[in-house]
């Protein structure tokens, strides 16, 4: 009997083997960051595009947001006798985690489908293959600007998420459910700190860039044709969702512990 030579591989092969290209990628968008010609009019043109797409969204998804944490956080200090930490509470809940988290979920949602779905399109055309034939790097020309474009549309956009959010739990704790606007604002100013503001936009930018790398993965990498861009679309959305909800958890773990609370 001959030795097989094609014996199947273990079950979630695939699954590394594209993580493993989808990490490669990252590291080759960070390298060819400083190389030159750097694509400063793409840079423009692609921040310029996410943010367009993007802001509205965001307000509008952040308003609901700082709705529901306030309220929810309101009525639990009123049932507790602790009415006069709800604005600490309320604000650091918007700052830290839902304010990164919105402005990821609507830069995976909005710009990085259409930044897919443009890369697919290209892809399938054979554009990124004429581009290499002429000695063109793709990654260089195409994927670092919309890379750095969308960790900085997601940057301004998670200050702007912060201060429509504080702003909605503000309106709805104070004329919804008639809290003090004065112990609103000095609970805040008591237990919050400049570092809970560092690491909601650390956050933003990592999972910007998360987002970004994942839809130019994917862009780059369609199957069947035209199919295969909507395909490759659900996809980068999907497992972006996955990736930035498990970096949240582990970036938040990490402040946590590293961070002492203000006056510990």
């Amino acid at each position: 009997m001959g030795v097989r030579t094609n014996a199947p591989s273990f079950p979630g092969a695939g699954a590394l083997r594209e993580t493993g290209r989808l990490y490669s990628l990252g590291l080759d968008v960070v390298r060819l960051t400083f190389r030159r010609p750097f694509q400063a009019r793409e840079l423009i043109q692609q921040f310029w595009f996410i943010a367009s797409v993007s802001i509205l969204p965001t307000a509008l998804v952040a308003i609901p947001f700082g709705a529901v944490i306030a309220l929810h956080i309101g009525s639990l200090t009123a049932q507790i006798g602790a009415q006069s930490f709800t604005g600490a509470a309320s604000v650091l809940a918007i700052i830290q985690q839902a304010s990164p988290i919105v402005t990821a979920l609507l830069i995976a949602g909005a710009g990085g489908s259409a930044m897919c779905a443009d890369l697919g399109s290209r892809t399938i055309r054979e554009e990124i293959d004429a581009m290499e034939v002429l000695g063109v790097s793709p990654i260089q020309r195409l994927i670092v600007p919309r890379v750095l474009a969308a960790m900085g549309v997601a940057a301004f956009l998670n200050g702007m998420v912060s201060v429509v959010g504080v702003l909605g739990g503000y309106f709805f704790n104070v004329i919804m459910q008639n809290g003090t606007p004065g112990a609103y604002l000095a609970s805040f100013s008591a237990l919050a700190q400049l570092p809970d503001l560092w690491i909601s936009e650390i956050k933003a930018v990592i999972f910007g860039f998360v987002a970004a790398i994942v839809a130019s993965y994917r862009g780059l990498n369609p199957k069947g044709g035209p199919k295969g861009v909507g395909d490759a679309v659900n996809q980068s959305v999907v497992i972006t969702f996955l990736l930035l909800f498990l970096l949240n958890l582990v970036l938040t773990t990490l402040y946590l512990q590293l961070v002492p609370a203000k006056g510990s």
